[in-house]
């Protein structure tokens, strides 16, 4: 997905001026910056929940016309919010599915073939073998329902999986399920966008890291040759600025 010149404005607040963002095909790229730097306007406009005021989208080399949170689906763009959005109440399988139900030929929810493809997905992102499609969310890690949240977007077919603050609050274990499972995303050759503000969190597993500071760009640096404390001393440099 590319992001050529987008600018948008709130009243009389420029959220963005003139943001280039791209991120290719079996790439992670982790989306850096502090609260106000603009990325969950970014974000929003990359998922079509509301339109730039300047500049185009585009995707798999097309350009997006009309664009919207349905087109974005349609297309295989899915986002993990921070919050995740889970039904604590209600088991792994059921989350999984939720909305994108796999129905029998009478149009019932077919729970044998759910529960299959469920474990399926699970052992696929790496979940450990005591948890399964009937476990209860709200028995789950930090780490395990965000695993389960991205179980549900490779379920989708997403091409594009964008997670928001995925590591937020976890522990050191726990963060490590989850780099554990972005590593995943792109073994099933997609990419993903990795929003965060903690650099340490998002170095192990980006290819590129791009940061943002009051709605501009401010870096686009590749992994490859580049050290965490040289674009950690990029980051402080923009902080201190």
């Amino acid at each position: 997905m590319e992001a050529v010149n987008i600018h948008k404005s709130f009243g009389g607040i420029k959220a963005l001026h003139g943001i280039n963002f791209e991120v290719k095909k079996e790439e992670v790229v982790g989306l850096i910056g502090d609260n106000g730097a603009g990325k969950s306007t970014l974000v929003k406009i990359l998922m079509g929940v509301f339109p730039p005021d300047e500049g185009e989208l585009w995707f798999e080399g097309k350009k997006l016309n009309n664009y919207s949170v349905h087109k974005a689906e349609e297309l295989g763009i899915d986002i993990v919010y921070q919050e995740q959005a889970l039904a604590d109440l209600h088991t792994i399988w059921r989350n999984i599915f939720m909305g994108r139900e796999i129905t029998n030929r009478l149009g019932f929810i077919d729970v044998k073939e759910s529960k299959r493809r469920g474990l399926e997905l699970l052992r696929e992102i790496g979940f450990r073998g005591d948890i399964g499609p009937d476990s209860l969310i709200r028995h789950l890690s930090g780490g395990e329902r965000e695993g389960v949240a991205i179980a549900r977007a490779i379920y989708s077919k997403a091409k594009l999986v964008i997670l928001d603050e995925p590591t937020a609050a976890l522990s050191l274990k726990e963060i490590e399920k989850v780099l554990h499972y972005i590593r995943k995303i792109k073994e099933a050759r997609n990419s993903c966008i990795l929003i965060t503000h903690n650099l340490s969190q998002v170095y192990p597993v980006a290819d590129r890291f791009v940061i943002l500071d009051r709605g501009e760009n401010v870096a686009d640096i590749p992994k490859e040759g580049t050290s965490i404390d040289q674009i950690d001393l990029k980051l402080r440099t923009v902080r201190a600025a």
